[in-house]
């Protein structure tokens, strides 16, 4: 197996102003745009790199190099981000993603200041809005049962669960831990507390492409929205082939034998899945097809990893160290002009800024999905 590491950025700290395609100047606006007219609104904030699971496509078996405590974001450090993020720059749905957020034992804390700093932040910036930003959350379910209401209570509004197969030797194998029955503990408590509707994300894989069909009739059994996601090359070991990944052509030739699967578009023109109606509806499940039906161009994504640097882009390696400038003493307005320029900078699709690129082509990234945060 090849080494893995957790990753260095190529650049950090505030990136050079960037140009448009065309030479002009960033327009003068508070929002998150890009050189190529996207705005982010949506803010992922990876809190951890450590995991309960080992799946092989994400992971080692021995894990990812953990960041140490001290270079983490705290609760206070990742409040005073999503506050900034919602007053000042439009941000207007969060998510937590690691590694597993639930490794944090101060996940209910973080919800709790996320919380906090977004309804101050839109009682700031839309007093007169009666919108709320959602705050939801991205886990493997193991151990939610057991914290499910205190996240609700702190803010949670939603969960998302990754979960490949309802298979318990498949799960077993793909995970490297026979957690299956716990994972779907942890489904039932999130959807008993009100967290409904769970949404259930699955990666596409060879092996489990034969039971995707199960897993669709499982999650419409159970109420929860199934996705599925085409592997992208940011597996930890570097194995990733294109004549690997399962396409979303052949997941619905799999799916389509057993349901009746009716086109029902995207949910809103930035939303990743293209969703079906299953068997008329109304239950429905989702394909984001990121290797073979590129959606960067819709893109409206500004993340943080761990450690409190803003990425641009899964496969753009420069990043932002906003952590630094908070622990340094930087200004609010400050902390928001390092994000816009970090965010102004943002590559066309993949990483890229070439104007042909092939919608499987990516640049190559320094740092796993486990280490950037989903």
């Amino acid at each position: 197996m090849a080494a893995v590491a957790l990753g260095v950025p190529s650049v950090r700290g505030v990136p050079r102003r960037a140009a448009t395609p065309g030479g002009r100047p960033r327009p003068a606006t508070p929002l998150l745009v890009d050189r190529y007219g996207r705005v982010a609104r949506d803010l992922r904030v990876s809190i951890t790199t450590a995991c309960s699971l080992r799946c092989t496509y994400c992971m080692p078996a021995e894990g990812l190099p953990l960041v140490p405590r001290d270079e983490l974001m705290t609760p206070e450090e990742i409040g005073r981000l999503v506050g900034i993020g919602v007053r000042d720059l439009g941000i207007r749905d969060i998510r937590f993603t690691g590694g597993e957020p639930l490794m944090r034992r101060d996940l209910e804390e973080i919800i709790g200041a996320a919380r906090t700093a977004a309804d101050d932040g839109m009682a700031a910036s839309a007093p007169t809005s009666a919108e709320r930003v959602r705050i939801a959350m991205t886990s493997n379910a193991l151990g939610l049962d057991k914290r499910v209401g205190a996240l609700v209570a702190a803010g949670l509004d939603r969960v998302n669960v990754s979960l490949d197969t309802v298979n318990r030797e498949a799960f077993a194998t793909l995970t490297r831990r026979d957690r299956l029955d716990d994972v779907l503990k942890g489904i039932r408590a999130a959807l008993a507390a009100g967290l409904a509707p769970v949404k259930i994300n699955a990666v596409l894989l060879p092996e489990t492409l034969t039971g995707a069909a199960d897993l669709l009739a499982w999650a419409v059994e159970h109420g929860c929205n199934l996705r599925f996601i085409e592997e992208m090359p940011l597996d930890a070991d570097g194995q990733w082939t294109r004549d690997d990944v399962v396409s979303a052509a052949d997941l619905l030739g799999v799916l389509g034998s057993r349901f009746r699967l009716t086109p029902a578009g995207r949910e809103d023109p930035s939303a990743p899945a293209e969703e079906w109606l299953v068997d008329d509806g109304p239950a429905t499940v989702g394909i984001i097809a990121s290797v073979t039906r590129s959606f960067c161009g819709a893109c409206d994504r500004t993340r943080l990893t761990a450690e409190g640097t803003v990425r641009s882009c899964l496969f753009g390696n420069e990043e932002t160290d906003l952590k630094a400038l908070l622990r340094n003493g930087a200004t609010d307005d400050e902390v928001g002009d390092a994000w816009r320029a970090a965010m102004w900078a943002k590559p066309r699709a993949h990483g890229s800024d070439a104007v042909e690129l092939a919608a499987d082509a990516f640049a190559q990234t320094e740092r796993s999905m486990g280490a950037i945060g989903g």
